[in-house]
């Protein structure tokens, strides 16, 4: 009985090394697992479900992700996926092919019997404002939908300028800013009842005490993938007891559990 939840793995067309240590996590880690989560930026960019029909290398590792996910549901795991902010064109098209469920950005769930709220995390950067301000422009359907009918190679370039922009602004934004704010959380939490919560996106991965409604509460933070390592949080059910482990592995010989 074991659930696993990751996020922010980044996989591209230029990084061939941290794709394969993805891959071998499905198959040595995920396989035999009753559920894995993806919460969010599976990709570093996705920019429509046409690239699956494109010859640009990103298609090629997208088909390549739908492979390896839908071998993983076939043998009996169940896959989870919500969007996060470089992936959030990820469609019904990618989902359905990976035989996999996609969830809303906020989900409240159980997991191996344990109440828990699950969410990407950049929702919770609520002292970004520029961000946020982005952030409703990019989920409204109507601008998604002036995106994805550009064509394809414009697609990718806005994608790779929007990255820049991000990162030029990042570098001049105090830490803080961009970290999830602490009245956020707990208000969220307050509002689904629980004292659990699961993120990525901040790629500062720690696991916080807090309190909710006067009861201690925990925030599990996931990190984020290079070529090297992973992050990865296990959920196992022993003596009717959940034990949420966050954990951190080498790509080159992740965990067999």
């Amino acid at each position: 009985m074991r659930t696993l939840l990751v996020a922010d793995m980044h996989l591209s067309h230029d990084t061939p090394e941290l794709n394969q240590g993805f891959y071998d996590y499905l198959t040595q880690t995920a396989n035999g697992a009753d559920a894995l989560y993806i919460l969010g930026d599976l990709f570093d960019a996705w920019i429509g479900d046409d690239l699956l029909d494109s010859p640009h290398p990103l298609g090629a590792v997208g088909r390549e992700v739908i492979a390896r996910l839908h071998q993983l549901s076939s043998d009996g795991t169940a896959v989870y996926l919500l969007h996060g902010n470089r992936d959030f064109l990820i469609g019904e098209r990618f989902i359905a092919a990976c035989q996999a469920t996609l969830l809303a950005d906020i989900e409240e769930v159980e997991l191996q019997g344990m109440p828990a709220v699950i969410l990407h995390g950049d929702s919770l950067c609520t002292r970004d404002n520029a961000y946020m301000a982005f952030r409703q422009q990019s989920r409204h359907p109507e601008w998604q939908a002036q995106i994805l009918a550009l064509p394809l190679d414009q697609r990718l370039e806005l994608a790779s300028s929007l990255r820049m922009q991000s990162g030029d602004a990042n570098a001049t934004k105090e830490d803080a800013i961009m970290d999830v704010t602490h009245d956020e959380v707990v208000s969220l939490m307050e509002s689904y009842g629980v004292t659990t919560m699961i993120h990525g996106h901040t790629h500062r991965p720690k696991v916080h005490d807090l309190t909710v409604e006067d009861v201690p509460a925990k925030r599990y933070v996931l990190g984020d993938w290079d070529a090297q390592h992973g992050w990865d949080i296990v959920i196992e059910k022993a003596d009717h007891k959940t034990a949420p482990r966050l954990r951190q592995f080498a790509l080159s010989d992740p965990p067999s559990a």
